[in-house]
């Protein structure tokens, strides 16, 4: 049984300032460990140990770690604990974490460290409410360091008194850069903590334990996790729930709603103005004033932002690419169920000046996921597969005569491997496209075995770091037999690993005879290789040639990831390819790179990724609102001016004729810009301002998502030039490899 102490949690809410002297904390909130639970923990164990792929590299010993991993799981940011926590909550369970799960399913020191967390969180905010009661001091040299995921825990209570006194007037800060009274930041930051205040007092034992599980499991990967019954029960059902909605699927880090992949064809990826990792600050339905949910459960964030089919909903939203953490935009969507029509392959003739200066039509296919027959026999589902779409496709750009082609897999997350191996043979004689290996050491070959070709001229893969799974599967392969040169960000995402579910009730008998719902594991089983024996893991594909991107300055890789798995290489399958030559290539890669010192697209996109990773590297934070005022006026010009910049070269585009198999993509829909309060407000451009030029702060590396094919795509651009070179030096017979042109099928036998 599991008890709570949530109504007494909210009447405390309303009166702690009354007692926060008295170091009140909730030790009457109790959990206990259901049997099922129980044998679902050891369960877990037995799952890990007997059929995860890195079940050799973890031992006993390595579970102590899994103390300060799920003390990090429940204080993200490293702000609530102490130190001393820490130590002490290591010492007394570290050594016997393994012991207590694998052979007792005992979770009690999951339940003892969050009732510590819950007496260090009711404290401290008894301590926020009287703080924010003080006057602040904007004026002074304090600074305060935003991302403290990986810093250390205060080491007394009297540093963390600093800490949060830091903290406090960070967040007061931001609210005042959004143009809000100092009492109407001091009520959006009191309200933040009511509402944190209340989740953790209604924190229930199952989403204990499926953390603690969680946090065991990561110790083999990152993709391993254990889902409670109830998590299970909405995986089960989630393909279903994500197609009504926004089509975004949503995570929280460190109490903030985080977009973690947009859904292809959904209303937030047509609309073209929410991207991956973007932070939902707030939410609003229709008109009605924007409710913060900084803090919320995920569920409750979930709630609000779904609705009816039509319906509009407003997120504040703080865009991925953001250097200031005050910096706001406003994006609307329309609620809808997800087209998946719209989600499918689209392709586009491009005329691209030659060296004689006449148009050479290139075609580009897009892709934006992996898709496949539906499992649940849905018919509209069933006429639809990315390889079939691609062939279609691209019989239309052979007809409107193009000389080359781009496949573009940038923000392609993957999808189905059958249709990875089917779409990479479209493009090579029968061949391996893929080796999995298992944990005995057993490697499957998977292999294109079509004998005709879908395009057999010069093609380049357009990849970038979200890029993964089949994609990096694709564009590996496609390298390998030196049938494409790849090009983008400096490598792929590095996601070279398959996971498996497992259901407890079919793992354990004990499980079947329980009437009670039970969780699952989803296990990493096997990883992935390329034809030549090297692992897509963690490094992922290497670019040929490699362009200019804030993308190598974001955490958005596998190797950012805790406790990936390491890369290696296994012996090479026998395909009948090999590397493109490194004469030509080196040319390609020289071409490229005169370009990209004398065009003015790249000195844009350098200028940007110069000024992003200097705002990265400004680990601290400025506490002084004059100067933050300042700088946020100055990236607020930079932003203009490059905007101004983009819409020069926009005139610069190459003229296209699009192609698409589903219905045409539906108009974009613009943010409102909300009225300024008054005049004043209106003439200084206040920092802060929801509307203007701070929708322009990812203008750069997102601008294909900008229309189908959008302005200023400096990527794809210079893509297409290299193709078209690699189309010249096949005039020249010194660049042929094994009787054929560069970038082309090896002839068949």
């Amino acid at each position: 049984m599991i008890l709570s102490s949530a109504p007494l949690r909210r009447l405390l809410a309303s009166w702690i300032l009354l007692v926060a002297a008295s170091g009140l904390s909730a030790s009457d909130l109790k959990f206990t460990t259901p049997d099922s639970l129980q044998t679902e923990a050891q369960t877990l164990v037995t799952i890990l140990e007997q059929a995860h792929y890195n079940r050799d590299s973890i031992h006993s010993g390595d579970y102590a770690q899994a103390i300060p991993d799920y003390m990090t799981a429940l204080d993200g940011q490293h702000l609530f604990f102490l130190d001393s926590d820490r130590a002490d909550f290591v010492g007394r369970y570290g050594k016997n974490v393994y012991y207590n799960v694998d052979y007792l399913g005992n979770l009690d020191s999951a339940y003892e460290i969050f009732y510590r967390y819950d007496e260090r969180v009711t404290a401290r905010i008894g301590w926020i409410f009287g703080e924010l009661k003080k006057k602040f001091d904007f004026t002074g040299n304090d600074t305060f360091r935003v991302d403290r995921s990986k810093s250390p825990w205060a080491s007394d209570g009297a540093e963390a008194d600093e800490l949060w006194r830091r903290r406090l007037k960070f967040e007061m800060l931001e609210e005042l850069l959004n143009k809000k009274t100092l009492d109407e930041a001091r009520d959006t930051v009191r309200k933040r903590y009511e509402r944190m205040l209340k989740n953790v007092g209604e924190t229930e034992g199952s989403e204990l334990a499926e953390t603690f599980l969680s946090s065991i499991a990561g110790l083999y990967d990152p993709h391993s996790t254990y889902f409670s019954a109830d998590t299970y029960e909405d995986f089960g059902i989630q393909m279903k729930l994500e197609l009504v909605g926004i089509g975004a699927m949503l995570g929280l880090e460190d109490d903030v709603c985080v977009v973690k992949e947009i859904v292809p064809g959904g209303p937030a990826d047509l609309g073209r103005v929410l991207k991956p990792n973007d932070k939902i600050i707030a939410v609003a339905q229709g008109n009605a004033e924007p409710v913060e949910i900084i803090g919320m459960k995920l569920r409750k964030i979930v709630d609000q932002i779904r609705g009816a089919k039509g319906t509009v909903v407003r997120l504040i939203v703080q865009p991925s690419e953001a250097t200031d953490s005050s910096v706001r935009k406003v994006v609307s969507i329309t609620r809808d169920v997800v087209k998946l029509e719209s989600a499918r392959a689209r392709a586009a003739v491009f005329q691209v000046p030659g060296v004689d200066g006449k148009p050479v039509p290139l075609g580009v296919v897009t892709l934006p996921a992996f898709y496949g027959p539906s499992e649940d026999g849905d018919t509209d589902s069933d006429r639809m597969s990315a390889s079939a779409d691609v062939a279609k496709l691209v019989a239309q750009l052979k007809q409107a005569n193009i000389k080359g082609l781009v496949l573009d897999l940038r923000h392609n997350g993957g999808g189905y491997l059958s249709e990875a191996i089917e779409l990479a043979g479209l493009f090579i004689h029968k061949g391996p496209v893929v080796q999995v290996k298992g944990y005995e050491g057993d490697v499957q070959i998977d292999s294109d075995k079509a004998e005709s070709l879908c395009y057999e001229g010069p093609m380049a893969v357009l990849v970038d770091r979200f890029s993964a799974s089949a994609s990096e599967i694709v564009a590996g392969a496609l390298k390998d037999y030196g049938r494409a040169v790849v090009i983008g960000d400096s490598s792929t995402h590095g996601k070279g690993t398959v996971q498996a579910t497992f259901e407890m009730k079919r793992i354990s008998r004990e499980l079947q005879r329980s009437p009670a719902k039970t969780g699952a594991a989803k296990i990493t089983i096997q990883k992935f290789y390329l034809p030549d024996g090297s692992s897509t893991q963690l490094k992922g594909v290497s670019s040929d040639i490699v362009l200019p991107s804030v993308d190598e300055f974001l955490p958005i890789g596998e190797s950012d990831l805790p406790h990936a798995l390491v890369w290696d290489k296994i012996k090479t399958s026998d395909f009948n390819g090999s590397p493109i030559d490194p004469k030509l290539l080196a040319v390609l890669q020289q071409d490229s790179a005169s370009r990209q010192g004398r065009l003015d697209e790249f000195a844009y996109v350098r200028k940007y990724v110069e000024w992003f990773k200097g705002r990265q590297a400004e680990k601290l934070v400025s506490l002084n609102l004059e100067e933050r005022r300042k700088q946020k006026a100055d990236d607020d010009a930079f932003r203009k001016e490059n905007k101004a910049e983009r819409d020069r070269l926009a005139k610069e585009d190459y003229p296209f004729k699009e192609f698409r198999l589903g219905p045409p993509l539906p108009p974009k829909i613009a943010a409102p810009k909300p009225a300024p309060k008054d005049a004043d407000a209106a003439k200084k451009g206040a920092p802060g301002d929801q509307g203007g030029d701070e929708g322009d702060v990812a203008d750069l590396d997102e601008d294909s998502n900008a229309d189908a094919y959008g302005k200023v795509d400096v990527s794809l651009r210079e893509t297409l030039r290299v193709v078209e070179d690699a189309i010249e030096l096949g005039n020249n017979h010194e660049y042929w490899a094994s009787n054929h042109a560069p970038l082309t099928a090896v002839a068949k036998g």
